[in-house]
């Protein structure tokens, strides 16, 4: 009797005489060989790259309410093993067996029966039937496709296999820096072992070579598809996927000047999806209205933020006022802010300010430095409220500025607990204008002020010239200086002034977008291309009408009798 003899185990990498022209998908089954895969661990060093990520993925995880992962790139089984540990339940994927095989063994000894199953990502509908809250997929794995065909159908299958409100989570190295600069990483966040050496050997446009290289002296390779930051995010928007935040090093992307990897978190839901979205805050959860959700989801966005924080500086982000050709948009901006800061009665470290829509909060660092006020901050997006508390400590001021995450359709505060309301072209945001003056009025003690600037439209504004500037902000309507006076008067406000300063809202917007073609070449490694260009289409909406006479801007100042 003849008995079958089980198959040797490899344990050497082929790539031919010619390692470099090694450029298909499947390539990467005969690279992790049994002996690549038992040092893969020693490569990542799993206390030191726990250390590094935090709770940066379960919190990402939890905030959405997922419950059911799916690892797509399981690889010896750190994040399957780390988000069992955090209760999820966790199915575990991957194209190799060899990695499964010991992702399995990892996940023995930690306490875990991992459920794996070995499938390919272009045709994980085959093997994977159920939907999922998450699918994530990480490590560096997208970069083994090479061809564009396989990774949007790679991409598609991680798309349909979630649920219609389910988030995909994808990183990758910052194959940018390498091929615009070299390579300068130091592997503190993802290969984190000290003793290993993880550096590309050869690198083009269409391939990274990466030698790895161990304390025994072995050296292993990969062979990569070099993704790009943008042409990634291109790829997952075009397969179905409406919002994706991009963060860097597990921070956000205008913290990181060059960072090792960057991290996709992309979701499903399409953007003007008719649903309460609940956001877990200090006061609890806060239900958004669509409109509000629609201004929040934009804010929060890497390409908002990193364009603001670009333009603008990171403090002030509204319209200024010019005196002259050499003006800033910084210095036009606090201009504004100074001149508010004015026309307000009795402003003094006894009065407490209430600004909503704070955006990076300049204008509530302003008056605790000025005039010494206790100012709270109302903002709907987490991405400018974290920023705001950074400048806040940076500045040595944090107790005086309380920041909080909300929407001033709905402020957090007792009736009568301000003496100033103070805002800047942030009402325009609101689907219910009325419903925001009420809520004003409701938090004012007595005498208390309120005082605004906000883009507006004439009452003789055509409609199709503001349809396009409505359209690009996900509006019905701008409000008019007429508008807000009968608001006003109709819940016993009294007028204290109305600066009409209408002049300055095209030269503004003239000169965003003046300063967004100067910045091109920093914007375009910090937003997408498509980003860029519908900022660029709307900024000269707004220069048009406003030149043409037909939208106006201005300070508003009313008092609660």
């Amino acid at each position: 009797m003849i008995t079958k003899k089980s198959p040797v185990p490899v344990n050497e990498q082929m790539y031919g005489d010619n390692p470099i022209a090694q450029r298909k998908t499947d390539l990467y089954k005969g690279e992790y060989v049994q002996s690549f895969v038992q040092k893969w661990d020693d490569l990542i060093d799993w206390e030191a790259r726990a250390s590094s990520e935090g709770d940066f993925f379960i919190r990402i995880l939890k905030e959405r309410g997922v419950k059911r992962i799916l690892d797509v790139a399981t690889g010896t089984g750190f994040h399957s093993i780390r988000l069992l540990r955090a209760g999820f339940d966790v199915i575990s994927a991957d194209g190799s067996p060899e990695m499964l095989a010991q992702a399995f063994e990892n996940a023995r000894r930690a306490g875990f029966i991992m459920r794996t199953i070995h499938a390919d990502w272009r045709w994980l509908s085959r093997d994977i039937y159920n939907k999922y809250d998450a699918v994530i997929c990480l490590g560096n794995s997208l970069t083994h496709l090479f061809s564009e065909q396989d990774r949007r159908k790679a991409l598609a299958e991680f798309y349909a296999a979630l649920h219609h409100d389910g988030v995909l989570i994808l990183d990758q190295r910052n194959y940018d820096g390498i091929l615009d600069d070299g390579f300068t990483s130091k592997h503190v966040y993802y290969y984190c072992g000290d003793n290993v050496s993880a550096e590309p050997e050869y690198v083009d446009e269409g391939l990274a070579r990466f030698r790895y290289t161990f304390t025994d002296g072995s050296t292993f390779h990969l062979n990569m598809y070099p993704l790009r930051k943008e042409y990634t995010r291109r790829l997952m928007h075009e397969v179905g996927f409406q919002q994706i935040k991009t963060y860097a090093d597990f921070q956000e992307t205008h913290k990181v000047e060059d960072p090792d990897f960057f991290i996709h978190v992309a979701e499903k839901r399409y953007k003007n999806e008719e649903r309460p979205v609940t956001i877990l805050g200090k006061l609890g959860n806060l239900n958004y209205s669509t409109t509000v959700e629609t201004a929040r989801e934009y804010y929060n966005s890497s390409d908002a933020d990193r364009f603001y924080a670009t333009i603008w500086g990171g403090e002030d982000i509204h319209i200024g006022l010019y005196q002259s050709e050499s003006d800033s948009i910084v210095e036009a901006s606090r201009r504004t802010v100074k001149k508010m800061a004015g026309y307000v009665k009795n402003l003094n470290a006894q009065t407490r300010a209430l600004d909503i829509g704070s955006g990076y909060g300049g204008s509530a660092r302003f008056l605790v430095k000025q005039y010494g006020c206790q100012v709270g901050c109302l903002n709907l997006s987490e991405i400018q409220n974290q920023r705001n508390r950074e400048c806040n400590q940076r500045d040595g001021i944090s107790l005086a500025i309380n920041v909080v995450d909300g929407s001033f359709e709905d402020i957090p505060m007792p009736d009568g607990s301000v003496d100033l309301v103070w805002s800047q072209d942030a009402i325009l945001h609101s689907g219910n204008r009325e419903k925001v003056f009420q809520e004003v009025h409701r938090v004012l003690a007595k005498n208390g002020q309120f005082i605004f600037t906000d883009p507006m439209q004439r009452a003789t504004c055509p409609p199709e010239v503001v349809q396009p500037i409505l359209d690009r902000i996900h509006l019905d309507s701008l409000g008019s200086i007429e508008y807000y006076q009968s608001l006003a008067r109709d819940l016993g406000f009294r007028e204290v002034g109305i600066q009409d300063l209408s002049s300055n809202l095209p030269v503004h917007y003239e000169r965003v977008l003046r300063e967004m073609v100067a910045q091109h070449h920093l914007l375009i490694r910090a937003c997408t291309e498509e980003y860029l260009a519908n900022m660029k289409a709307g900024l000269q909406h707004w220069v048009d009408a406003g030149q043409a006479g037909h939208l106006t801007w201005g300070i508003l100042h009313f008092q609660r009798d």
